[in-house]
């Protein structure tokens, strides 16, 4: 309600509910693009020349300027200034200007032409990057990579801008109300994305029997054609309630350095920040790598491509059984008035998710069983975001997560290997994991990102989050170089694409969920004696 009493958009569930909808489905759409090349690391191999190395460097430009240009910084800067919704639209069409370039690089068109020769011959040495070993290139890496890396740079800074939008933007539609569940069910939506990008970018680039990578980057550049006119629509839904409120998007105090320095001045601000990135740079680094790790580590016979399991038609069962899955769990958690219904609606997400398995058993391909990765959050992430809501107790839903995230790796790392030869064992372990691991990464969206305004001042959220944002991607820029480095190192030279040795580099994704762990004691320990309430339900 307004001062004067007047009903808003905000006031209405219905209304809330769309605008959330709105920026999740961007967010869904950009998540597919992120990881468009991840489950065909074997194909870019194959047919693009793309080892480990130039494959992790690429994958790591995607924060490359986020870091160290501090682009996020000045996006929270942006956010601050400018309000939701104008930098909504703006990140939408910079992940799309991104998406395009990336596509270019990857496309049959690049290949011969004057700008390929002109990136082979040039960023192989960049001066002050290279002393200190960050550089986004390398001489030799191929020259479509480092084109896919400047592609991807900027695709990153409308993706990061995204994010840190769309917290904000749930926190001005939920504050007081149900916010914690709001951003669960975003990012449980937006990780979808995941699973869909596993289970089409691989369709795409093989369809009609032809193998050819452009097609999976062209289905993600639609997609991001898609989010940003999202982003338009709420652009328009967002000022309708400012011109109702009398709220003004921009803000009456102009942004000042200072206000940077109360956020880093925080203790619970810097634990939460260090948690999140030691949790997150075990997660999306590992997403990237997720299928070939597969590929190498478990028995599997892909079908007949004459056959109905290896034909083009079962993709869009699998994908219409995940989502029934997704559909059922997510609302049955709402369904508490009619427990029939709800029991039933559980009832056919547990049966379509058994039947979804055996297909991808049965397909025999690594993308279709990790694609199964966001499942169980999906089901437990509105569970979890209620229960933070009313209940609280989100320091040690972060500890829990973390206890969950070594366990999966080494898991990954020393059990799965065990099961080499064994194509039954080795894909019931790998369900298994992945649909725990995609658990414990349903805490973090849960119990992380609604306890940063009870950190900081409301004005200065969008920084805050932009801080968060940045700190976070200097490990999802460090960790797929690293991953690329420590498959390098630990296999021979000429090691084919699926059979890679990932133990070393999954001890060390193990060995920050450690971290992780300590850090949420720790937190637990600040929050009960300095009263940051994390502990606090949200609603009270």
């Amino acid at each position: 309600m307004t001062q004067t009493g007047t009903t808003t958009l905000r006031d209405s569930a219905a209304m809330r509910w769309i605008a959330l909808l709105l920026l999740a489905l961007a967010m869904f759409c950009s998540y597919i693009f992120m990881d468009i090349l991840s489950p065909i690391k074997d194909l870019m191999q194959e047919t693009r020349g793309w080892d480990s190395l130039a494959f992790g460097t690429m994958q790591g430009a995607e924060t490359f300027l986020n870091v160290f240009v501090f682009f996020l910084i000045f996006a929270g800067i942006i956010l601050d200034k400018m309000g939701v919704r104008f930098t909504a639209v703006l990140s939408g069409a910079v992940m799309l200007c991104g998406g395009l370039v990336k596509y270019y690089a990857v496309s049959d068109s690049f290949y011969g032409s004057g700008l390929e020769t002109w990136f082979t011959n040039n960023l192989n040495y960049i001066p002050g990057f290279d002393e200190l070993g960050v550089s986004p290139f390398y001489r030799g890496m191929p020259a479509s990579a480092k084109l896919a890396a400047v592609g991807f740079m900027i695709f990153g800074c409308g993706c990061e801008m995204a994010g840190i939008t769309v917290s904000r933007g749930i926190v001005k539609w939920f504050k007081g109300r149900e916010t914690a569940l709001a951003m669960g069910s975003e990012m449980a939506l937006a990780r979808l994305g995941v699973a869909t990008c596993m289970i089409f970018s691989p369709y795409f680039a093989k369809l009609g029997g032809e193998v050819n990578v452009s097609r999976s980057v062209a289905f993600g550049v639609v997609l991001l054609c898609i989010a940003l006119m999202m982003l338009i629509v709420y652009f328009f839904m967002d000022k309708k309630l400012d011109a109702q409120t009398g709220e003004a998007e921009e803000k009456d105090d102009p942004f000042k350095i200072s206000d940077i320095g109360k956020i880093l001045s925080s203790l619970g601000f810097w634990l939460v920040a260090l948690l999140c990135v030691l949790y997150y740079s075990a997660i999306f680094p590992f997403q990237k790598y997720a299928v070939n790790m597969l590929q190498c580590n478990l028995t599997l016979t892909e079908a007949d491509p004459n056959s109905f399991w290896g034909g083009e038609s079962v993709t869009w069962v699998q994908y219409i059984l995940m989502l029934v899955v997704a559909v059922a769990s997510f609302t049955s958690n709402f369904m508490k008035q009619n427990k029939g219904l709800r029991y039933g609606l559980m009832a056919l997400a547990v049966v379509a998710l058994v039947v979804y398995c055996y297909m991808g058993y049965m397909r025999g391909t690594a993308e279709t069983i990790f694609a199964v990765f966001p499942l169980l959050a999906v089901a437990i992430t509105p569970i979890l975001g209620n229960y933070v809501d009313h209940k609280g107790k989100a320091a040690s839903m972060l500890m829990i997560g973390s206890i969950l995230l070594v366990l999966c790796h080494l898991t990954f790392a020393f059990i799965l290997p065990m099961f080499k030869g064994s194509a039954v064992g080795g894909t019931v372990v790998a369900y298994v994991t992945i649909l725990v691991l995609g658990a414990s990464f349903s805490l973090v969206p849960a119990a992380l990102w609604p306890s940063v305004p009870k950190l900081v001042d409301e004005k200065i959220i969008g920084s805050a989050y932009a801080l968060i944002f940045w700190i976070q991607n200097i490990g999802l820029w460090l960790f797929p170089l690293l991953i690329g480095k420590v498959l390098t190192s630990t296999n021979p030279d000429g090691t084919a694409a699926t059979e890679l040795d990932y133990t070393w580099a999954l001890v060390m994704l193990a060995a920050l969920g450690v971290a992780a762990l300590l850090i949420g004691i720790y937190l637990k320990a600040v929050d009960k004696k300095k009263g940051l309430g994390l502990e606090e339900p949200n609603i009270k």
